[in-house]
Parts: structure tokens; C-alpha cells; sequence
């Protein structure tokens, strides 16, 4: 039987690759030839299309793949009150490759007042039968990245005042959501698998952070998000370690962080990368409570080889050693097109990724 609450056996974290339409409208609306209105209206056309894809692949949530995007969390951050992006001299740097040199800044008073990802939503909705997925950055993605020098000092001389006012901002997100129909909404967050590599914590704490306290504060605000969500709506993580052209950032088991994240962050369940040996093994399972799932990430985004099934029913197998199987689910550890440059893999091995994860979780839980 289909599990009838998300997060769904057979799931997907959300975007997807860019269709050749949409890539070629957003390219012309750049260069000004396209209005405004038109690359709507392709967009409109072409998330119509992946929505009935993911219908007949057998996916009971859908996403629109992020088509309305150019970063998977920019987008959605520059829209919040006090709140502003900018052309940076450089992008962050990948292994390898550099994403556009786009940033972020607190400039005001953060806050929650509307955005326009509310109409994406509403727009998903209308065009599905399926449960509609809404994917947004979690709140540490506002801090994580640049710390303190991206926040303005005379608008937040305390920082405990910005994590306050981030998290009641992201709880206004939350509840403008929900009053849209959402009931599945997952915050993105890479902030604490990074944790996990003692290179990102040396690079928080040369800046002046504590990477031994920056997870509790974390979870704080994320927990000052959702704690007066609908009791009907389910909250997501997903946690990844950079997923960019097909490259990555960081490396290290989730081992220094499971316990807090499991037990101390009210969310519903985990979508978590364990595609490579980078993630570590599954022992940090161990700590998920009674109620809770997790999502393995066990077929990759990152390139287009199709997996073995038996391969990936063997790790079900190895993860189940320190869960119940009950509270496993299966999908790829990140998205397909985190910015809108996309993975190097094809459509096609996308959605063939896609359709074997629905396969194998029919074999494994019937």
C-alpha cells in the first residue's frame, strides 16, 4: 500500500533539469528579447509537462522542479524582508567549478510580508491530483554561508536579535504556505552536513563562529519556524553536500550531528545524501526516533549511470540494520538541478533514476 503521509517511500528532494524550451526563454529574457509575461508563459507550459511526467512515473508527491529558479535558494531568500541580492566578485566554490558570482545581504529588519513563491505554489497545486512539494532554503542558508559580514551591523548589532527575527520570518513563511493548501513543505539545508567536515568548521571559526555551537542555534530557529505549523502538514529536511554542475563541497559522516538532528529539530523526516562514501556509513541512524523517517539518498543526481537495483536494495538492507525499515523511504540524494545550470546527465537518465526508485520501492515494500 502507498504510505498515505509524506514523506512518500518512493520521493524525489525537487528539482530537476531544465528543459531546452525553458532554458532557451530564460537565455532570450536576459538578453531582453523575451517579456516578462512570455517566459511565464513558458514556464507554465514546460512545468505542466514535468508535473504529468512525475505522475506516470508513479510519484505520489510532485514538484514544479524549481523551473521558476535560478538557485534553489537565493530566489526564495532575497524576497524576505531586509533582505537584498547582489553581484558578488566570485560565486562559491565547488571542487572544481564555480557557480555565478550571485550573493546575499541583510540590509533591514528581517520579516515575512508575502512572496512570490506563494503564486509557484498555487499554480502546483492547481495542476496536480498528486500531493503537492514545495521546496525553500532552510533559514541557516541566510547565515551559513556568509556570517557576520553580510549582515548589516547597525540593524542587527547582536546577533542573537537576526536569529530571532529569522526564525519568526520563516515561521510567517511557513504560515503563508499552509494557508495556500501546502502540507508538505521541505526546508533545504546544507548547513549541518558541512558541519560535518572539519574544513567547514575551521572555516567557521577563523570567520568567528563556533562550529560547536552553530547547530544548536540552527536548530533553534528552525524549530522557532515550524512549531505552529497545521498538525496536518509535514516538514522536511534535506541535507546534502553541495550539489553543483555535478561537483560537491564538503565530506564527513553525519555522526556529529545526528543526535541533535533527529532529536532536538521537530521535523517530520530527512531526506539525507548517502550516495557516495563521502556521507559515511549509516550509523548515525541509530538515533531516529519512533515517528520519524529518513529519506535515503542513495541514487545519485550527479551522474547519469542508472544504478543496480540489487545494489541499492543491498543498502536498504545495510540501513535497516539500525532503523525499522518502516521508517525508510528512497530517493536521489539531491536534486537534479540545484541552480538552474543543472547536473550533467540527460532528461532521460533523470527520469529513468526517477522511475527505478519508484520500482524499487514497490519490490521492497509492496
Amino acid at each position: 500500500m502507498p504510505r498515505q503521509t509524506p514523506p512518500f517511500r518512493a520521493d524525489m528532494v525537487g528539482s530537476l533539469l531544465r528543459t531546452a524550451p525553458l532554458k532557451a526563454a530564460r537565455a532570450r529574457h536576459e538578453q531582453g528579447a523575451v517579456t516578462d509575461g512570455e517566459l511565464q508563459a513558458v514556464e507554465d507550459q514546460e512545468i505542466r509537462k514535468i508535473i504529468r511526467r512525475q505522475e506516470e512515473i508513479g510519484l505520489e508527491a510532485v514538484t514544479d522542479g524549481e523551473f521558476r529558479r535560478a538557485f534553489w535558494h537565493f530566489d526564495f531568500l532575497e524576497h524576505l524582508d531586509g533582505v537584498e541580492g547582489y553581484w558578488a566578485d566570485h560565486g562559491i566554490q565547488f571542487q572544481g567549478a564555480q557557480v555565478k558570482p550571485k550573493g546575499i545581504r541583510v540590509t533591514g529588519r528581517l520579516g515575512f510580508t508575502g512572496h512570490p513563491m506563494l503564486e509557484h505554489f498555487r499554480f502546483l497545486k492547481a495542476n496536480t491530483a498528486r500531493v503537492p512539494k514545495m521546496t525553500i532554503p532552510s533559514p541557516s542558508m541566510l547565515h551559513y554561508r556568509g556570517g557576520r559580514q553580510v549582515i548589516d551591523a547597525t540593524v542587527y548589532p547582536e546577533m542573537e536579535a537576526f536569529y530571532a527575527d529569522l526564525g519568526r520570518a520563516y515561521a510567517g513563511a511557513v504560515a503563508a504556505f499552509a494557508a495556500e493548501g501546502c502540507r508538505y513543505l521541505q526546508l533545504d539545508d546544507v548547513s549541518f552536513a558541512y558541519l560535518c567536515d572539519p574544513e567547514q568548521r575551521r572555516m567557521l571559526a577563523e570567520r568567528g563562529d563556533d562550529p560547536v555551537r552553530q547547530p544548536a542555534i540552527y536548530a533553534g530557529m528552525l524549530n522557532a519556524a515550524i512549531a505552529d505549523r497545521p498538525k496536518d502538514m509535514t516538514i522536511t529536511m534535506h541535507l546534502c553536500r553541495g550539489n553543483f554542475r555535478s561537483t560537491f563541497i564538503a565530506s564527513g559522516g553525519y555522526e556529529p550531528v545526528a543526535e541533535r538532528l533527529f532529536n532536538e529539530i521537530a521535523a517530520d523526516g530527512y531526506f539525507m545524501e548517502w550516495d557516495t562514501e563521502r556521507a559515511g556509513g549509516f550509523e548515525p541512524l541509530r538515533f531516529l526516533p519512533k515517528g520519524k523517517r529518513v529519506v535515503l539518498g542513495l541514487v545519485t543526481s550527479k551522474t547519469g549511470t542508472l544504478e543496480k537495483k540489487d545494489d541499492i536494495r543491498r543498502r536498504i538492507d545495510e540501513a535497516a540494520k539500525f532503523v525499522d525499515l518502516d521508517q525508510l523511504c528512497l530517493s536521489p540524494q539531491c536534486g537534479f538541478a540545484s541552480t538552474e545550470e543543472g547536473n550533467t546527465l540527460a532528461e532521460d537518465e533523470q527520469w529513468a533514476k526517477l522511475a527505478m526508485i519508484v520500482e524499487i520501492t514497490r519490490e521492497v515494500w509492496g
